[in-house]
């Protein structure tokens, strides 16, 4: 959903090695030019790692995409880490990871969000369900529950669907008309969404209409019927 904050490179840190180059190149061009436009070559060159030495680390194209996912998989639990140390309530968090990922606009915009659009390829590539694509999605999903529930709300499960899911609507959306304002504003109404939001009383048993997030317009709801 989200890429990690940037800082400075260590002018004194020593240079990743070959297989973590090819890793980070590999991530970055999927993330530009799609798996399919992608190839171990353009990998090779962007790591600065000899064409001949990728077979030594990966077999196949599809062992250094395997690598990528999971390289998304851990940079998304480090940013929920992250998010726990910095922000001391649930809705700090929560509204932490919006504009986190409200600040990537002109990247999504260009390239689209970075797993979203990950996990589309790899399902049309795939003959059936990919657990590890899917954990791509699943953790901040499941985060944001554990987040929701924090705040003393039982309907934690639908909430944290719901935010997730209008996120990435609105990311594709970002992408499809190349325009990060689409992003920005929406990130601002998740985060007064998200301050709307109370803990329920002990006795609520159903999901309140008031928790949920705004219906959609009554005239997309009409062309929706006709359809």
């Amino acid at each position: 959903m989200t890429d990690s904050a940037g800082t400075p490179p260590d002018a004194a840190a020593p240079r990743p090695g070959k297989r973590e180059r090819l890793v980070a190149a590999a991530r970055e061009l999927l993330h530009r030019q799609g798996i399919e436009r992608t190839t171990l070559a353009e990998i090779a060159q962007a790591a600065d790692v000899p064409p001949g030495n990728v077979y030594y680390y990966f077999k196949t194209k599809d062992d250094v995409i395997e690598a990528v996912v999971e390289a998304r998989v851990q940079e998304t639990l480090a940013v929920m880490e992250a998010l726990e140390r910095r922000h001391r309530t649930p809705k700090g968090r929560l509204k932490a990871l919006i504009a986190a990922s409200a600040q990537q606009g002109d990247s999504i915009a260009q390239y689209g969000c970075p797993h979203g659009t990950l996990c589309s390829e790899l399902h049309k590539r795939a003959t059936g369900p990919d657990p590890a694509v899917a954990r791509l999605m699943r953790i901040p999903i499941e985060w944001a529950e554990r987040q929701f529930r924090l705040m003393g709300r039982s309907d934690a499960a639908e909430l944290a669907f719901d935010l997730i899911a209008n996120y990435e609507g609105t990311a594709l959306l970002t992408h499809t008309f190349r325009d990060p304002q689409l992003l920005t504003r929406e990130a601002r109404r998740l985060e007064r969404w998200i301050d709307s939001l109370d803990a329920e009383s002990p006795d609520a048993a159903v999901v309140t209409a008031q928790s949920r997030l705004p219906r959609l317009p009554q005239r997309t709801r009409r062309l929706q019927r006709s359809q």
